[in-house]
């Protein structure tokens, strides 16, 4: 697998975007970072710069979309979601203003900034809010195709993309269609379900379960909210079991929604893979997902002890 940071096919997608006058593109600071620059150097005119200031970044990016604009703003992560949490709430949401807040550096890979900037609760966090669609693409490629289908979205949206590079997994130029799961591979004993970079890893964890004459399934499921149900009941439906695997904490993000999804309409053993109810901590990205347990042996354990519950 080729492995690309998601945040370069985001501004590339911005840069190609420049050409749809109702785009506006704004960052807070942070523009080299989350790629926003892209756009910025060919469009100069229609980016706004609003420097420290994400609270009002969310306030601007309002205005400009009640005002007919399609609005991308970026920062990271956890100043995305946790600064910007009432401004997003009020001024965005409740209104369903077309603001589509697009962050980079989630997740523990994150790395050596630490506790403060690992964002492991951001998924949790705008999927309670009402009227806000939350994506997870689990790719550079993906990224990019669903920056364009949010282009296209009426509506608010919120999308989550790591710092570090990500495996290549799907292939470039596929559409991106918001609110569909897509099956990754097919199995009969087991579903695992994957969002982000931990999609890649369900693929590796089931090439492991296969050694042990396990199949599994796997789903990607790059938009949280609102879930594909009918995948996951489908799925689950023919395996018996399943798997979730998020760089998230699993409290409210993916596997809290397909624990719902379950719980609704086919009850069946679950195991998540996710932070456990903790902060994260400095140090190098892979030792970090090793620690926390974002492997795809991890996953593979997983699947194991949901198969055995059959």
């Amino acid at each position: 697998m080729t492995d690309i940071p998601q945040r370069n096919y985001y501004g590339k997608a911005l840069a190609e975007l420049a050409a749809d006058p109702r785009v506006v593109v704004m960052d807070a600071d942070l523009a080299g970072s989350t790629k926003t620059s892209e756009f910025q150097k060919v469009c100069p005119e229609r980016f706004v710069e609003v420097g420290i200031a994400e609270q009002n970044m969310i306030g601007i990016a309002a205005g400009l979309a009640a005002s007919g604009k399609v609005v991308f703003a970026s920062t990271f992560g956890i100043f995305a979601t946790g600064r910007c949490w009432e401004q997003i709430r009020l001024a965005v949401a409740y209104p369903k203003l077309n603001v589509k807040i697009c962050a980079t550096h989630c997740g523990i890979t994150v790395g050596e900034d630490g506790a403060s900037h690992q964002a492991l609760e951001d998924m949790a966090i705008m999927r309670s809010i009402p009227n806000m669609t939350v994506l997870c693409p689990a790719d550079a490629y993906e990224a990019f195709a669903a920056t364009k289908a949010l282009a296209e979205y009426d509506g608010p949206a919120y999308m989550r993309m790591g710092r570090a590079d990500f495996p290549v997994i799907t292939d470039e130029g596929e559409p991106f269609v918001i609110g569909k799961a897509r099956i990754m591979r097919e199995g009969t004993d087991v579903t695992l379900i994957g969002c982000g970079q931990m999609t890649a890893l369900c693929l590796k964890a089931a090439d492991m379960l296969e050694a042990d004459g396990i199949s599994a399934e796997v789903l990607n499921i790059s938009t949280i909210k609102p879930l594909d149900s009918a995948a996951v009941v489908a799925s689950v439906s023919k395996t018996g079991c399943c798997v979730t695997a998020e760089e998230h904490s699993i409290i409210g993000g993916l596997g809290s929604a397909v624990a719902e999804a379950l719980a609704d309409s086919c009850p069946a053993p679950l195991e998540r893979v996710g932070t456990m109810d903790t902060f994260g901590e400095s140090g190098k990205p892979a030792e970090l997902m090793a620690k926390y347990g974002l492997t795809a042996e991890h996953i593979a354990d997983s699947a194991r002890k949901s198969v055995s519950r059959k």
